[in-house]
């Protein structure tokens, strides 16, 4: 058979079910085997980097691998933001792109640069297809690496004369492993720890959104009370109605549910990746005794110096940890009188503004309340890059693991339009808002074709304040002052109209509710602008510096 055809029947056999992108003259033999296929669904998307957004969606929601594709040189680099996000947020993802002949990618030739060399440092590994029949060992090599925890971005690199050779090469099947789990020895040090401890908080990191993980979370909280405090993308690990859970921390300044981790005298921190919050915003003083627990050991930092490391699978040492917790005959208790208090003082700032009634402007808090509202428990909302971001993380909570997205590693703007077409195909039955400022909705707008092409049921919200508001909030900040960030913007409803989508505009904010219900209702992609009043960006931070911790 030929190379290309070896190659989609090894992304058969592997469970690749979608793959993302925009082709080439270097992936033509690629594209002919994939048509070809009964198993796998080409989306042909508007920008590559929509394309490597999308597939990251798709890892994140499924914990399975989809395929980005671009050709060589300009599709390539279209692809690298993408790839970048998904491979920091710890989402698995197949990057593949074409290359020229090998005859001449040792010189000076037509779109001939280094890509592996260019997606190494982005991904956890990139290779090129030297010979045809090395196809089979490259495709198993790469899915197993990408969805080994912590999962990530991997690429193959497919030159067009390979591509076209014969081969008689056959697939690998892929073969179930289970991972490595820690020691009696390391998980008794660690509980005993625990058991001499007056006030721990768990500090919840992105592993903790895997659902064999998040079911032991919840089991080992019910059972001890201890508080958890997610980072951004471990949202909906424990249940937002959960009298332990105590919502969500990274901003950058001081808020209320830091007092919990001030009183800890024990940080039991769970798949946690710095990359988020780092830990001088916690730990600056080093007094905390920290019990890390991943799959991977301790990044060496300063401020992050665990007592003790439980390396290995996390949902298994969670188990772990609640067998012991039941073994102990007097059971486990622990003061939980701050961790009750901030709980109790950050519902009071998250209802603050539910009957805000304001016209022409619309608060955030306000927004994220009705949305909330609106939003079933396993409806997923993605956030976009803006300061809309920082809202949404603080304001929007989850009762499911993966409900709410936020790229908070990488950090890339344009992500929540395209990711929302993925989200749609992977959960047609669920709701899919994504939030978006006006600046990073224009940066992949071109993706509204793709989601009318596939009359995507999503709805699309735009938080309009025309210029780019979290810069200009950090500036003010900062400086004082900001340097001017303002732009314009096109006239949205003629905008969706002329793709096709639904428009509407709420500047009242007793209208949000209704338009929110239409919006799902209606048949194919939505729009919904809402001129956001960005004057309680400033409130917020003086709010935050003034914080005195309820107990």
């Amino acid at each position: 058979m030929k190379a290309s055809d070896l190659f989609v029947q090894c992304l058969e056999i592997e469970g690749i079910d979608y793959i993302f992108g925009v082709p080439g003259e270097e992936n033509a033999d690629f594209m002919i085997s994939l048509e070809m296929s009964d198993n796998i669904r080409f989306i042909l998307c508007r920008h590559e980097q929509g394309a490597a957004f999308m597939a990251e969606i798709y890892g994140r929601l499924t914990g399975h691998t989809a395929g980005c594709l671009g050709t060589l040189g300009p599709g390539a680099t279209n692809l690298i933001t993408g790839v970048a996000d998904s491979n920091m947020d710890r989402a698995p993802m197949l990057v593949l792109t074409g290359q020229g002949d090998t005859e001449r990618l040792h010189k000076e030739s037509h779109q001939i640069m280094d890509v592996v060399h260019m997606f190494e440092p982005v991904t956890k590994w990139a290779t090129t297809v030297l010979h045809e029949n090395n196809i089979p060992e490259i495709v198993r090599k790469a899915i197993r690496i990408a969805r080994t925890e912590k999962p990530g971005a991997v690429h193959i690199e497919l030159p067009e004369d390979i591509a076209k050779k014969e081969t008689s090469a056959n697939p690998l099947k892929p073969q179930r492993f289970r991972r490595p789990v820690p020691d009696d020895k390391i998980v008794n040090q660690a509980f005993d720890i625990l058991k001499k401890a007056k006030r721990p908080v768990i500090l919840a990191g992105n592993g903790c959104i895997r659902k064999r993980a998040s079911k032991q979370l919840r089991l080992f909280c019910e059972k001890t009370g201890i508080g958890v405090i997610s980072t951004f993308m471990a949202k909906g690990c424990v249940d937002m109605d959960a009298d332990y859970c105590l919502y969500t921390i990274g901003l950058q300044s001081k808020d209320v549910v830091a007092c919990a981790l001030d009183a800890a005298d024990v940080v039991l921190a769970l798949g946690y990746d710095m990359v988020e919050y780092h830990p001088h915003l916690w730990n600056a003083a080093g007094d905390k005794h920290i019990i890390h627990a991943d799959f991977l050991p301790a990044e060496i930092d300063v401020d992050y110096h665990p007592e003790t490391e439980i390396v290995g699978d996390l949902a298994h040492t969670l188990w772990m940890l609640n067998e012991r917790v039941d073994a102990k005959e007097d059971g486990i208790s622990f003061d939980t009188s701050q961790q009750a208090a901030t709980r109790r003082e950050m519902q009071a700032e998250l209802a603050a503004y539910k009957d805000d009634d304001t016209q022409g402007v619309i608060k955030p808090q306000k927004v994220l309340w009705d949305v909330r509202q609106v939003m079933g428990r396993e409806d997923v909302l993605l956030s976009d890059v803006g300061a809309h971001k920082m809202w949404v993380a603080r304001h929007y909570q989850c009762h499911e693991p993966n409900t709410c997205l936020i790229p908070n590693g990488f950090c890339s703007m344009g992500f929540a339009l395209p990711g929302a077409i993925a989200a749609d195909l992977v959960l047609p039955d669920r709701r899919i808002l994504s939030i978006c400022g006006d600046a990073g909705f224009l940066m992949n707008v071109q993706e509204m074709e793709t989601a009318k092409r596939l009359n995507s049921n999503i709805v699309v919200m735009i938080w309009e304040d025309k210029e780019y508001g979290l810069i200009a909030w950090k500036q003010q900040n900062e400086f004082g002052h900001h340097t001017d960030l303002s732009f314009n913007n096109p006239d949205w409803m003629q905008l969706a109209s002329a793709f096709g989508w639904h428009g509407h505009i709420v500047d009242n904010s007793n209208d949000l509710v209704n338009t929110l219900e239409t919006a799902f209702e209606e048949e194919g992609p939505s729009l919904i602008v809402v001129p956001i009043d960005y004057r309680e960006n400033l409130k917020l931070t003086e709010r935050l510096g003034d914080i005195a911790c309820p107990i």
